[in-house]
C-alpha cells in the first residue's frame, strides 16, 4: 500500500490543482511500481509559509524580498 505525501506551501492550491497532484502521484507509483491504484493513498499537507524555511528564512519573509 503505496502512501505518498505531498507538502505545499498555502498560497491558494485550488482543488482542481491538488485533484491533479493526487492523479499525478498516483499514476505516477502505478506506471513505475506497478502499483495497484486502489490502494494507494496521496496526502497534501498545506504548511503556512511562516512555518517553510528556505536558505535560513521563513519563505514568507523569502518571497517578501524577492518581490520588491
Amino acid at each position: 500500500m503505496p502512501y505518498i505525501n505531498i507538502k505545499v506551501t498555502d498560497e491558494r492550491v485550488t482543488k482542481k490543482q491538488k485533484q491533479k497532484l493526487i492523479e499525478g502521484a498516483t499514476q505516477l507509483v502505478v506506471e513505475i511500481l506497478q502499483k495497484d491504484p486502489k490502494t494507494t493513498h496521496v496526502v497534501i499537507d498545506e504548511i503556512a509559509v511562516d512555518n517553510w524555511g528556505v536558505n535560513g528564512k521563513q519563505y514568507s519573509e523569502f518571497k517578501t524580498k524577492t518581490k520588491k
